[in-house]
């Protein structure tokens, strides 16, 4: 390492440097050695300048250190957080000027202050972000004992105003976790500002500082070490502050850690952050009911305990047990509590849910009646139920009652569009489905298959068919009846089986009917559930995959079902949206494509409407890739003699494209002002990859699929996704002179499913000339394909 000189901040940058090179080397420091060492050489120089500026025990002056370097977390790119404390020194402008430039001319990241130990005191009162900081400060150099004075005054100062403040903490750390979301559940995390990220960690520590809550628990801290050791690497890798972990990262990081790759590295994540957002969620709780009563508050009666259900009462606003209630002889006790806390809208208590986790036996199969109807009560309550799991299952509680739910615990998703966890997913779609109810004659067993319809994921082979067994598996030790516990295993088995088929086949085709039926046993009941089940599970999956089309589609191959079971005749559905047909007015008014954005979370919607013309899908498609759009489902459909597309997207990069742009763009495309391919080959070769990758993908499949009755053919396709793919599929197929009827397209992780009706009946010699030019197409190599970077 660099010898460091006699304070120059340019030795300190180097020997940052060489430290952070040779961690690049197979013989690196691992994420926790290169904070530690980071720290040690940032305490090695900052005390040898104090000492270099007279700053000794007996100067009265004193050098903290806050923020990150305070707490020992030290990042590669965190900034310094550094405060000069004096007791009235003279002559510290001077030397706070002879300590910041150095680093300020080195480019060190600085943040700093001085301050007098009651300016300390008064800026901890009065700023909440200052405050969070000083009750981590870190004695550096100096006066030590003026360093431990202002650590005690400001403590004590902020034991004394808790309660003031208290509506403050809570706020921000609200808005805090609205605007960053869950770590546990995005793509893309923020670890140190999201809901169970870093900060949540220092909020429960200053929470304990205020004698309010107990320190984090040892899950916590390990949490909290892991979300550390990636953000560590993520500076590392970046070489810049970076907080927000993204995915093309992760494998990177994984294999750095040595994790796996990067969905072990999300599940890892994952139960980090919920143990640390449930540590946070609680510890608010525990400490709004902790404050120190004053005034008037002081004199009134302590709060009283008010039944809500059998063994099971209200206290300070949170669901807890009656005194004498047994979790040992009261088997639904449980899901009781539960239910209750669902239907309330209240908090279980931190040590109820300790106390049944402790008492709680397994239940035996098949489960007491009342213990079913407490589930179903719960799940019932839709999204009240959501928080109410999520705390049963960081206690342990909700596996000891679904042994099978470790397998889909914390397992990230495998695509864009899905913005939770599995586990989490599966709760979701449950309570999508509560709202639906009503609509099928079976809620029971609607509730139960949204609950279950992923279980088999995480476990190797086909989801549904694992998925099968296991919820046969389940209903059998519910209680359910025989008869039940086949449908319950049958809705879980054909969970897909609408979307997929709405979605890449002719409805009017009756052999499609035909086949779904005879799939599902020609059974009414078993349709209608899974009409339902199809709607919550694309609510419960994110933001625009439910989508008008999508929802269209569904609902009239359902409708037509029933119709074919009954012998009632067919109607059919409107069109899937109104602002569908004010999009085709406004185009025939003004003779050019319309454009239309809807943001939602992380998944945009682009609705488009274009004239009818053979290129209308490629100039779309080419468009949108040239603005770095990833899409994940598309639909085309003719309405009013005008094409109507609807696409769910999201950003590569950055922000999504202004509206006004992807339309100036798509005119010239369709108008022959601008060369999309030449344009588009750029943008491919910009995403190409530095260097060769060995070949681990699938080879591409076409398949046809031809309707009897109406002589039209499905063309599928499913490949490997990767930038412009639709553009150059759907150009090769109007270079082929196929007419397309319609396409619809989903992108399931890094694979696609597009799906195309030809009109007419294409012979054989044509197929295969098709099918030629996608295979080709699809493997980079047809005429479309980007040239080589």
């Amino acid at each position: 390492m660099t010898v460091l000189g006699s304070g120059e901040a340019a030795d300190l940058v180097k020997a940052k440097s060489v430290l952070l090179e040779s961690n690049g080397s197979r013989f690196q420091h691992g994420p926790e050695a290169l904070r530690a060492a980071l720290v040690d050489l940032h305490d090695f120089w900052l005390s040898s300048r104090c000492a270099s500026l007279g700053i000794s025990a007996d100067s009265g002056v004193s050098l903290v250190a806050v923020g990150a370097l305070g707490r020992r977390e030290l990042c590669p790119w965190s900034d310094l957080d550094l405060v000069l404390l004096h007791d009235g020194h003279k002559e510290i402008d001077t030397v706070a000027e002879q300590l910041w430039y150095p680093m300020w001319d080195a480019g060190i990241g600085l943040d700093h202050s001085v301050r007098t130990p009651g300016q300390a005191v008064q800026i901890a009162t009065t700023d909440l972000k200052a405050a969070f900081g000083l009750l981590e400060l870190r004695h550096i150099a100096g006066d030590a004992e003026l360093t431990d004075k202002v650590r005690a005054a400001v403590r004590q100062a902020w034991r004394a105003g808790i309660r003031s403040r208290f509506d403050e903490i809570a706020d921000t750390t609200a808005e805090r976790w609205r605007r960053n979301g869950d770590v546990a559940h995005r793509i893309e995390p923020d670890l140190k500002n999201g809901h169970g990220g870093l900060r949540d960690v220092q909020l429960v520590d200053a929470l304990a500082a205020a004698q309010l809550v107990d320190r984090p628990s040892a899950e916590v801290s390990s949490g909290r070490t892991l979300l550390l050791d990636v953000r560590t690497e993520l500076h590392r890798l970046s070489g810049r502050a970076r907080d927000v972990l993204r995915a093309q990262d992760a494998d990177e990081i994984a294999s750095t850690m040595d994790v796996g790759d990067r969905f072990d590295l999300a599940r890892a994540l994952s139960g980090a952050a919920r143990a640390v957002a449930f540590s946070a969620e609680v510890g608010l709780r525990q400490a709004r009911n902790a404050l120190p009563r004053r005034g008037l508050a002081a004199l009134r009666r302590a709060p009283v305990r008010r039944p809500l259900d059998s063994g099971v009462v209200e206290h300070g606003g949170e669901v807890t047990l009656a005194r004498d209630a047994s979790a040992s002889k009261d088997p639904a006790l449980v899901l009781r509590v539960a239910a209750t806390a669902a239907r309330t809208g209240m908090p279980i208590s931190a040590g109820t849910l300790h106390r049944l986790a402790d008492t709680a036996p397994e239940l035996r199969t098949p489960w007491p009646r009342a213990a079913l109807g407490e589930l179903l009560s719960l799940l019932g309550t839709g999204q009240g139920m959501v928080e109410v799991i999520e705390s049963l299952d960081r206690t342990g509680l909700w596996g000891r009652l679904f042994p099978e739910w470790g397998a889909v615990r914390d397992l990230p998703p495998r695509d864009r569009s899905h913005v939770w966890t599995v586990d989490r997913h599966l709760v979701e779609v449950c309570a999508q489905a509560a709202r639906l109810t009503t609509r099928v004659k079976r809620p029971d067993l609607l509730l139960l298959g949204a609950l279950l319809h992923d279980i088999g994921k995480g476990r190797g082979g086909d989801h549904s068919e694992v998925g099968e067994s296991l919820a046969r598996q389940v209903g059998e030790r519910l209680g359910l009846r025989e008869a039940d516990v086949v449908l319950l295993g049958a809705v879980v088995r054909h969970h897909l089986l609408l979307p997929h088929t709405a979605t890449r086949r002719d409805l009017d085709d009756p052999a499609t009917v035909t086949r779904v039926l005879e799939t599902l046993g020609h059974s009414e009941l078993l349709v209608e559930l899974l009409d339902a089940l199809a709607e919550a599970d694309s609510l419960g999956t994110g933001p625009g995959v439910w989508s008008p089309w999508r929802r269209t589609l569904i609902q009239e191959l359902s409708a037509r079902c029933r119709s074919a079971l009954t012998g009632a005749p067919f109607v059919e559905p409107g069109p899937p949206e109104e602002s569908a047909a004010e999009m085709v007015a406004a185009l025939e008014a003004d003779g050019s494509p319309q454009v239309r954005f809807a943001s939602d979370g992380d998944v945009a919607s682009v609705t488009l409407a274009l004239p009818d013309t053979r290129a209308a899908l490629s100039a779309t498609a080419g468009v949108l890739a040239l603005h770095s759009l990833q899409v994940h489902t598309a639909e085309s459909a003719v309405l009013h003699d005008a094409v109507v597309q609807e696409f769910a997207v999201t950003p590569r990069f950055g922000r999504l494209p202004d509206p006004a742009l992807v339309r100036a763009d798509l005119i010239k495309v369709l108008s022959g002002g601008m060369q999309l391919a030449d344009a588009l080959a750029r943008k491919e070769r910009d995403y190409a990859p530095s260097t060769p990758e060995v070949e681990r993908t699938a080879p591409p499949r076409v398949l046809w699929f031809d309707d009897e009755a109406t002589g039209a053919v499905v063309l599928e396709l499913r490949a490997t996704d990767r930038i412009g793919l639709l553009h150059h599929v759907t150009s090769a197929l109007e270079r082929s002179d196929v007419d397309l009827r319609w396409a619809r397209v989903e992108t399931l992780g890094s694979s696609v499913v597009d799906a195309f009706g030809v009109a007419g009946s294409p012979d054989t010699d044509t197929r295969r000339r098709v099918e030629r030019e996608l295979l080709a197409v699809a493997a980079g190599r047809g005429r479309d394909a980007a040239p080589p970077a």
